[in-house]
């Protein structure tokens, strides 16, 4: 077994939402799930599909979202894993709970704006994913001031009354 560590490209706005599934069914799904949550959305689609053609799968509205989504899913090269890149200003909060509702999806790895690693295991079968790198290591613990500024900004975009 060889451990890899596949970073995944996207501009730094975008958002993504790495899961699995069990089903070639997913794109068709997901894809359904992200327009009736979200009128409008943006996103870019990819499912590796893990037996038969063995294809990546592909959906989508936006094409460079759709490229994106190919691209990385291509590069992680991971069994019945499925990549969304969300347009600027769609965040994962708003069609989490839609995808997870799909009855392949079997477990979300992350859904982050972040720089986003995926350790991936490669054996004489194939690949798949151990985990994910979201994001930079904690530099502190927050206090007072930080706890203001959390509260005021989750106000301010409207996620909280």
């Amino acid at each position: 077994m060889e451990i890899k560590i596949v970073p995944i490209e996207k501009p730094e706005a975008v958002n993504v939402i790495l899961g699995q599934s069990h089903f070639i069914k997913t794109v068709e799904d997901i894809h359904e799930a992200l327009v009736t949550s979200v009128p409008g959305i943006k996103f870019g689609l990819a499912f590796c599909e893990a037996s038969g053609a063995c294809l990546v799968r592909w959906s989508g509205t936006d094409p460079d979202l759709i490229t994106m989504a190919q691209k990385n899913a291509l590069a992680v090269g991971a069994g019945h894993t499925f990549f969304v890149f969300l347009g600027e200003g769609f965040y994962p909060i708003n069609v989490l709970k839609a995808i997870q509702a799909v009855p392949e999806v079997c477990r979300i790895f992350c859904a982050t704006a972040n720089p986003l690693q995926v350790i991936v295991a490669e054996t004489d079968q194939g690949r798949g994913i151990l985990g994910v790198v979201d994001g930079s290591s904690p530099k502190g613990i927050e206090d007072e001031e930080g706890i203001a500024w959390r509260k005021g900004f989750l106000r301010r975009i409207g996620y909280k009354a």
